[in-house]
């Protein structure tokens, strides 16, 4: 299974970026996708911008993204709090 990130790209020189998910930052290239530009948010996969994507949906799985860090955080305060 892959697994493809959304992120806003910050920073475009060439077809090097800097996107940012969330917070997170990473270094990519945007060689498969050369016709995005700064502020564009992309899916990430392996270091590569693969596809360009609205906003709404990106939103959308860093939501989701966001609940799970919620669930695996009570799940490890509560496997804490037993031992």
């Amino acid at each position: 299974m892959c697994l493809a990130i959304p992120a806003r790209i910050v920073e475009i020189t060439g077809d090097r970026a800097v996107a940012d998910a969330m917070g997170n930052r990473w270094a990519i290239r945007t060689t498969l996708t050369p016709e995005v530009k700064l502020g564009d948010i992309v899916l990430v996969h392996a270091g590569y911008a693969i596809t360009k994507v609205e906003e709404e949906e990106a939103r959308q799985t860093w939501e989701l993204f966001a609940q799970i860090a919620e669930m695996e955080a009570e799940q490890n305060q509560a496997k804490g709090a037993e031992q």
